[in-house]
C-alpha cells in the first residue's frame, strides 16, 4: 500500500497516486482513509435514496460509474473502492478517485466542498470561483508564475475549524492555457488520453501545505463588453453564490447532507468577502485581470 496525505488526511491506497504527497509509512499515523481495488455491483446500489444513470447514492455511500474507466464506491468518509473496466487507463482512474471519489468523501466528513481554487496571500487565502472555462485554473497558475503559493485547483475543501486545507501539489491546464502563459509542455503529462488537459506539477516551495482562514471568494465570468467589472456581494445575498460554487451539488442530496450544507454555507457567508469579477471574454487578459483583482484586495487591507 502507498501511503499520502491531502486535505488534511491520511491516505493508504493500493494505487500508486503520484499526484499527491508521500508520508513515510514509518511514521505513527492513524489512517483517516483507504483506496483499494475490489468488486462492485455494476447495478448500483440497493434501495438507493437517489440515483441516475451513472450515479447512485444512500446516506453516506456512493456508487459510481464512469463509462470506459471504472465503477467507484465510496463510503463511510473512509473508504473508497475502485473495479476497473477492461482495458481502462490509469490517468482517467485517478482523476476520477481524485476528482469526484474524494470530493464525495470531503463531503461525507462534512467539509464545506467548493468547485473552486485557492491561492494563499499572507496569513489568509482567497477562492476563486466560477462556471467551467471560466479561468480558474489558468488565474491559478498565473498567480503562480508571480510566487503566490497554491492550496488547491478545482476541489477545494474548507474543515470544520472553518481553514481551507490543502490538496495536493498540481494544477491542471488546457493547452491554450499552457500556451498563453509560456509554460512549455516538457515534462507535462495529460490528465487523460482523450483530453487536451495537463497536470502541472508544483515544487515544495510553490504549494501551500499548512490550512488557512479564508477571506474572501472571487467569482469569475464573462461578457462581450470590453471592460472589467468588480461587483461587491453583500449580506444575504452572498449565500447563493457560495452554495451553487458547492462541489458536486448532486451529492448533497443524496447523502443527505441538505441541513448541514446550508448551516456552513450560511456560517462561510457571515464571515466572508464575496466579490464578482466580469472580464472581456473576447481575450484573456491575464495579467490585466491580477492587477485588478490585486488592487481590489489591497483596497481591503490584504497583504499581497
Amino acid at each position: 500500500m502507498y501511503s499520502y496525505q491531502a486535505f488534511g488526511l491520511a491516505i493508504s491506497s493500493e494505487i500508486e497516486l503520484p499526484q499527491l504527497i508521500p508520508v513515510n509509512t514509518s511514521d505513527d499515523l492513524s489512517v483517516d482513509v483507504t483506496i483499494e481495488y475490489g468488486k462492485i455491483d455494476k447495478n448500483g446500489l440497493k434501495d438507493p435514496t437517489s440515483k441516475d444513470l451513472y450515479c447512485q447514492s444512500t446516506i453516506n455511500h456512493l456508487w459510481l460509474h464512469v463509462p470506459e474507466v471504472a465503477w467507484f464506491e465510496v463510503m463511510n468518509g473512509n473508504k473508497i473502492v475502485v473495479m476497473a473496466e477492461t482495458g481502462a487507463d490509469l490517468q482517467s482512474i485517478r482523476l476520477f478517485l481524485l476528482g469526484s471519489c474524494m470530493g464525495c468523501i470531503l463531503h461525507q466528513r462534512h467539509y464545506l466542498v467548493m468547485h473552486a481554487n485557492t491561492i494563499r496571500f499572507g496569513n489568509q487565502c482567497v477562492m476563486f470561483a466560477g462556471a467551467s472555462g471560466n479561468g480558474k485554473s489558468t488565474l491559478a497558475a498565473a498567480f503562480h508564475q508571480r510566487g503566490q503559493q497554491i492550496l488547491a485547483d478545482d476541489v477545494s475543501a474548507i474543515n470544520k475549524q472553518g481553514d481551507v486545507t490543502p490538496s495536493y501539489p498540481q494544477i491542471k491546464l488546457w493547452h491554450d492555457a499552457i500556451k498563453q502563459l509560456g509554460i512549455g509542455f516538457s515534462g507535462l503529462n495529460k490528465i487523460r488520453l482523450q483530453v487536451e488537459k495537463y497536470a502541472y506539477p508544483l515544487s515544495d516551495t510553490c504549494f501551500c501545505q499548512q490550512p488557512l482562514p479564508l477571506s474572501a471568494i472571487y467569482l469569475l465570468s464573462s461578457h462581450n463588453e470590453d471592460e472589467f467589472l468588480m461587483e461587491p456581494i453583500n449580506g444575504f445575498k452572498k449565500f447563493n453564490p457560495i452554495k451553487n460554487n458547492t462541489y458536486r451539488p448532486k451529492y448533497i442530496k443524496g447523502l443527505e447532507l441538505q441541513s448541514v450544507h446550508l448551516k456552513q454555507v450560511g456560517q462561510l457567508a457571515k464571515r466572508i468577502r464575496v466579490t464578482r469579477i466580469t472580464r472581456p471574454n473576447r481575450s484573456f487578459q491575464i495579467e490585466r485581470l491580477i492587477d485588478f483583482i490585486l488592487e481590489d484586495m489591497q483596497s481591503h487591507g490584504m497583504a499581497v
